[in-house]
C-alpha cells in the first residue's frame, strides 16, 4: 500500500513527540530563569508550563508574549513561539499575531507596571475589543526590574524609591476594571497557590475572548509590604465562598476588596460575546491569514517587505 502525497505530508508535519503525553519538560525553555530567589514569578511559570502540558498545547501551537519587566522575560524561559516587544505594548503585538492566526493559543504575560501602568490603555481596548488573548498579570506592587518604585497597584502611604514618604495615590483595581472594560474570563490567582492557578490559566486558555489572571506575584526584594507571608495570611478561594462568577454585582464586590480577606479564583465568566476575530467574516470563514496563498506575485511580496523594513 503506498501513502499519498496529502498523507506523507500530513504525517510529516505532526512531530514525533506529539503522539505522546506532554509533561512540564516539554516546555522547558534555553535559558534559566534570572529572577531573584522566592520571586512569585517562578510559580507562574511552572503553572504555565503545567496548564500547557495538561491542555495537550503542543509547543509550536502557543505563543507567549510579553513587554519589558522582571517577569516580561518569561517567554525566553519556555519552549513555545515568543517574542519580547515592547514596554506596555504587549497586547498590542498579541492581537496583531491573534489575527493572523487565531489558531494559536496567544499567552501575554508581564507586570502590573507594564500591563496596569504604561499599557493601560492597550488593556482596556483589547477587553473592549473581546480579543482571544490569555493575559497572565504578575501583581508585584512595585516596579522590580528599575529597583522599587511606585506601581499602579502600590498600596496607599507604601513608601519606595519614588514615595520616600509615602504614596498619596490610591491604586487601581484590576478585577473591577476588567469587568467593566469587557474582559470576559477574569481570574485572580497567587503565586504560592500553584495548583490552582494550573487550573485558573486552563480555564482562561480554553476560554473564547479575552481572558484575565492577575496573579498576586511577591517582589522578595523591593516590596517587602506585600510578601508570601502577607498574601497565605489574607487570601481565600472564590470556591470555597461558593461564588457564582455569572453573579456581577458580587464579583465586583470580591474585585474591591482589599484588607483581611482577598478573594483569588475566577470572578467572572460570560461566553454570550464572540471574540473579535468571530466578528470578522474574512478571519471566521476563511482560518488563519497567515496559511493563505499571498494573492501576488512573490516580487511584489518582497518588495513590499522591502520598502517596510
Amino acid at each position: 500500500m503506498t501513502l499519498s502525497t496529502v498523507e506523507i505530508e500530513s504525517k510529516a508535519s505532526v512531530p514525533p513527540r506529539a503522539k505522546m503525553p506532554l509533561t512540564v519538560k516539554d516546555f522547558k525553555g534555553k535559558a534559566e530563569p534570572d529572577w531573584c530567589p522566592g520571586c512569585g514569578d517562578f510559580g507562574v511559570l511552572v503553572a504555565l508550563k503545567q496548564a500547557l502540558a495538561e491542555l495537550g498545547i503542543q509547543p509550536h501551537q502557543a505563543m507567549v508574549i510579553s513587554g519589558i519587566g522582571c517577569s516580561s522575560n518569561l517567554p525566553g524561559y519556555i519552549s513555545t513561539y515568543g517574542m519580547h516587544t515592547l514596554h506596555g505594548r504587549a497586547l498590542s503585538v498579541a492581537t496583531g499575531a491573534q489575527m493572523a492566526n487565531h489558531e494559536l493559543k496567544i499567552i501575554v504575560t508581564g507586570g502590573d507596571g507594564d500591563g496596569y501602568g504604561i499599557g493601560g490603555n492597550h488593556f482596556v481596548h483589547s477587553m473592549r475589543r473581546n480579543v482571544d488573548l490569555t493575559y497572565i498579570v504578575m501583581n508585584n506592587q512595585i516596579y522590580g526590574l528599575t529597583t522599587g518604585q511606585l506601581s499602579p497597584t502600590s498600596t496607599k502611604g507604601m513608601k519606595t524609591k519614588s514615595t520616600p514618604a509615602g504614596s498619596v495615590e490610591n491604586p487601581i483595581h484590576p478585577i473591577p476594571l476588567a469587568i467593566a472594560a469587557g474582559a470576559t474570563y477574569v481570574a485572580r490567582a497567587y503565586t504560592g497557590q500553584v495548583k490552582h492557578m494550573v487550573e485558573l490559566i486552563k480555564g482562561g486558555i480554553q476560554h473564547r475572548g479575552f481572558s484575565l489572571i492577575d496573579a498576586f506575584s511577591p517582589c522578595v526584594t523591593f516590596n517587602l509590604e506585600n510578601d508570601h507571608d502577607f498574601f497565605k495570611q489574607r487570601t481565600f478561594k472564590l470556591e470555597d465562598k461558593k461564588h457564582d462568577p455569572t453573579d456581577f454585582a458580587a464579583a465586583m464586590k470580591y474585585g474591591y476588596e482589599w484588607g483581611d480577606e482577598i478573594a483569588i479564583g475566577l470572578f467572572w465568566k460570560r461566553d454570550d460575546l464572540p471574540a473579535l476575530d468571530q466578528l470578522e467574516p474574512v478571519l471566521d470563514e476563511g482560518g488563519p491569514l497567515a496559511r493563505r496563498r499571498l494573492g501576488i506575485a512573490p516580487e511584489a511580496a518582497r518588495s513590499l517587505v522591502r520598502e517596510l523594513m
